[in-house]
């Protein structure tokens, strides 16, 4: 609950519209605009329309009724799922090696050629009659060149053309055999596995990984065809020429296998299921399972992709008009049980900026998939009115909101609807007045609560397992603390947007020690035990008649804060047999009186007062003359000019809180005159003060009634008989002679 401004008045009266046609019209249409604003705005975050003809029930859940497709429609597959199955296809292709009958001949080539080039070095030498040690060197150079390192050897051993002839034989054998046979790579064989698909002549052939020779198996294999084997030398040259002049003649063919995973990509089907026109999707208290649950899906797009195009204006306006009549209820409730609330523009752009951020949250956790309506910020919003308002105009607007985020498209089907009622009125109903800190606990333990009750009712209604139902509480929970700790960070902020003045700024207020009243009670100490009496006075009467104690506590606080301009020169001030009014014509003394009023005004806005409190300042004399300094002013000079300058400024109390001060004002003043405060003479003089109030007319716009003022005058004779208690004088001490009383 919070303290709201009273009203401002117009033509109509207070808190009507405006008198002529032409106002109430903009009265009306600025609020109407507001409205459809926020309609627009609503559609803007969730534009697919609410209102369509196919439901989408959870996972889980029983349907309500027959979901019968009205046309044929596809299901794609999610593109999560259709990536990992064409993968998966695409792994099972089998790597393809292509045989290559080019690198024997050219390997043979090579050979021939390295032979060649050393028999054409040895016979160069022989022409020459070269030493043995310069064919030897010859031969060295002759064979770097072919890409073949000699040893000295070895290139002995090549001199003799039959060893040279032997050796080409038996390299180009060994080739022959084996390499046409298929001989790869071993980097290839290495990474691979399984089978592999062997391309030769045009012909495929699978066959294991692990069959394939490799140059190891060449190696060994070509043993059989060694020229010289008793020669270390001999077997040592024949295995560097195999090495040297050795090219893989089946190697991995990528392009060709990346094209026929692409081929087996490319065949995946995009469609999950394929609907036929007049086909049930599900039926009626059938438990819907994961495929019905993506069938209702892609339903629903492909119905709202039909309503594009020539429809897509009708589609708009009904989504629009939709948002509209949902909020067009609450306004409507504004109405008839808050009009006060309807005639202040500020409170109504709370009211839709709190939708709004309701609304935007609600949008932003529509793209978690699957849609957790555990995360819409209902009560949040529920809080926060609450504090500012009520918990009846909270509740309203929880279950407001709780049907237009739950009717939205995203959210149909889902158990958005229960699960931030529940929440939504739990938050209202628990969050009344925030006096202490510790009270957020409090109400998160309440929402929290409210959140897992609906999770356990949700989770056994649809059979749930613990886990799902864990985490839907959990959700709830996680909701409660976040909206109570910001609802505290944002309602400051919304209480400086709408002037309302919550029981925690109030609490805030009544601090003694807060500077403006430290140097009330330092520079005007008998104004200040004036107030703490008012205060004392007021907050009794308050509770008696069912007001804000509180408030009226603070602003009897503060409601003389303008005498610190001038503080001796008021009655309670002042030392005995010392008024410097004596010294002063009836017209100044009473400007200055009057004028406390005003500066107190001023004071309070220059450190920030509330609005609800500065009432106080202003309405707690009303309109009331100035009677003491009219009558000096009369009997001087026997008439008076101008009667305004000799009453205070008003305007006359506006609220209950302040037209109790006003009484406790007058009843202490008078009270504090008397001789001998007997019980009879207390009450004879609260009636005195109460009457002339009624008689100047100062309780005619005070929303208080004759039965409430006879509670008020009840309490105030309670609390003064207290403090004007009579006192028991005791014997007189013996040492001190000093009489002692109670």
């Amino acid at each position: 609950m919070a303290i709201r401004l009273p009203i401002e008045r117009n033509a109509a009266g207070a808190g009507g519209p405006p008198f002529t046609t032409r106002a109430r019209v903009a009265y009306h249409g600025l609020r109407i605009a507001l409205l459809v604003l926020l309609a627009v705005v609503t559609y803007l975050l969730f534009p697919n329309a609410p209102a369509v003809d196919s439901p989408i029930f959870e996972v889980g859940s029983v349907a309500t009724e027959n979901v019968i497709a009205p046309f044929a429609f596809v299901v794609p597959k999610s593109p999560a799922a259709l990536a990992q199955e064409r993968e998966e296809l695409a792994q099972s292709v089998k790597p393809i090696l292509e045989y290559r009958p080019a690198a024997l001949d050219s390997a043979q080539n090579q050979l021939r050629a390295f032979i060649d080039s050393l028999s054409v070095t040895v016979q160069r030498g022989v022409d020459a009659h070269a030493t043995a040690a310069a064919q030897r060197t010859s031969l060295i150079a002759a064979a770097g060149l072919q890409g073949v390192t000699l040893t000295p050897q070895e290139a002995d051993y090549l001199v003799p053309g039959a060893r040279r002839r032997a050796m080409l034989d038996s390299v180009r054998r060994a080739y022959a055999r084996w390499l046409s046979a298929g001989i790869a790579a071993g980097a290839t064989v290495d990474n691979l596995r399984g089978n592999v698909i062997v391309r030769r002549e045009g012909q495929e052939r699978s066959v294991m990984v692990d069959s394939l020779l490799s140059f190891a198996s060449l190696l060994s294999r070509s043993r059989a065809f060694e020229p010289d084997p008793n020669s270390s030398v001999a077997s040592a040259l024949y295995l560097k020429l195999l090495s040297a002049f050795f090219r893989p003649t089946v190697t991995l063919d990528q392009f060709a296998t990346e094209q026929r995973r692409q081929e087996l990509r490319n065949s995946v089907n995009v469609n999950e299921y394929m609907v036929r026109a007049g086909e049930k999707v599900v039926g009626a208290h059938e438990v819907v399972g994961q495929a019905e649950f993506e069938k209702m899906r892609a339903l629903h797009d492909a119905m709202q992709a039909r309503t594009r195009g020539q429809r897509a204006l009708g589609r708009i306006a009904g989504s629009v008009a939709y948002n509209a009549l949902v909020l067009a209820i609450f306004g409507i409730a504004i109405v008839l049980f808050r009009p006060q609330l309807y005639s202040a523009f500020r409170s109504l752009a709370m009211f839709a900026a709190v939708f709004l951020l309701v609304l935007v949250v609600s949008a932003v956790a529509a793209k978690w998939q699957p849609v957790h309506p555990e995360l819409v910020p209902v009560a949040l919003a529920a809080i926060i009115l609450s504090v500012l308002f009520d918990s009846r105009i909270s509740m309203i607007a929880a279950m407001i909101l709780a049907v237009l985020v739950g009717g939205q498209s995203v959210y149909r089907g889902t158990n958005a609807l229960f699960i931030n009622l529940v929440g939504g009125a739990a938050a209202a109903l628990s969050v009344r007045v925030i006096l202490r800190r510790e009270q957020s606990y409090q109400y998160v333990i309440t929402i929290g609560v409210a959140y897992l009750g609906a999770a356990l009712a949700i989770g056994l209604t649809l059979g749930w397992n613990s886990n799902q139902m864990i985490a839907s509480a959990g959700l709830g929970v996680g909701n409660a603390i976040v909206s109570v700790v910001f609802a505290m960070f944002l309602v400051p902020l919304a209480e400086r947007f709408t002037g309302i003045t919550t029981y925690l700024t109030l609490i805030e207020y009544s601090d003694l020690n807060r500077p403006l009243l430290r140097r009330l009670s330092l520079e005007a100490p008998g104004t200040y035990a004036h107030t703490i009496a008012i205060a004392n006075l007021t907050e009794a009467a308050c509770r008696g008649i069912g007001a804000n104690p509180i408030l009226g506590r603070v602003g009897a606080y503060y409601h003389d804060i303008g005498k610190l301009g001038k503080p001796q020169y008021f009655v309670e001030n002042q030392a005995r047999g010392r008024n410097p009014h004596d010294q002063l014509k009836p017209d100044t003394s009473a400007s200055i009186i009057r004028n406390h009023v005003r500066e107190g005004l001023e004071l309070a806005k220059e450190v920030g007062l509330p609005a609800t409190i500065r009432a106080f300042i202003v309405e707690h004399h009303g309109t009331a003359s100035i009677t003491y300094f009219l009558e000096r002013e009369r009997q001087r000079s026997g008439y008076v000019a101008d009667p305004d300058e000799y009453a205070y400024p008003g305007p006359i109390p506006q609220s209950r809180e302040t037209a109790i001060v006003m009484l406790a004002d007058g009843v202490e003043a008078a009270a504090r005159r008397m001789t001998d405060p007997t019980p009879e003479r207390i009450r004879e003089v609260i009636d005195r003060v109460v009457e002339e109030r009624f008689a100047e007319g100062q309780l005619r716009e005070a929303p208080i009634t004759l039965r409430e003022i006879s509670v008020v005058k009840r309490e105030f004779a309670r609390v003064l008989g207290g403090m004007y208690h009579a006192r028991v004088e005791y014997p007189k001490a013996v040492a001190t002679g000093v009489p002692a009383t109670v």
